[in-house]
């Protein structure tokens, strides 16, 4: 599954204008709920990241934060993708504010594709070169396009 599939303009937001990593879940799952038709209820997709973020942060390294959870209603796969100049306190693994986040909800089902979805961000994430540009972008379709550009390096990598 292609991750330009899972990520829309839409639900791109340049500008976070979160705090704290509880302000941040509430401020990308309105923008999802507000964008995505059918959308399962915000409290249960907020319930749902906070349950899989009490066991371990999502916070991984160097300002990035992957949020995910599977969520109860959710018909395919979706996410949202949020930037920060400022920075989110987000208690990472490394202490770091986060500034770069890709919120990923899944179907309560489809486990083999949450975790082929993870793998294909995770080796975008762990591209210097994409997270650069990927930060310097200023509008949400910027973002899309810089995804959809870096993601075609990732043919023959899986």
């Amino acid at each position: 599954m292609l991750l330009s599939n899972i990520f829309s303009p839409l639900n791109i937001k340049v500008g976070l204008e979160s705090e704290d990593k509880d302000e941040l879940f509430e401020e990308m799952v309105d923008l999802f709920v507000s964008n995505t038709p059918g959308s399962p209820p915000r409290t249960a997709i907020l319930e749902a990241l906070h349950e899989r973020e009490n066991k371990l942060s999502t916070g991984i390294k160097k300002g990035l934060g992957l949020p995910h959870a599977k969520i109860q209603g959710l018909q395919h796969p979706a996410g949202v993708i949020g930037l920060s100049k400022e920075g989110i306190e987000y208690e990472s693994l490394d202490g770091s504010p986060v500034h770069i986040v890709f919120m990923l909800l899944s179907t309560e089902t489809d486990y083999d594709i949450h975790l082929r979805i993870l793998k294909r961000l995770s080796l975008l994430l762990n591209d210097p070169s994409f997270l650069n540009e990927l930060f310097i972008q200023t509008s949400n379709e910027d973002v899309y396009q810089t995804l959809c550009r870096f993601e075609k390096t990732l043919v023959g990598m899986l």
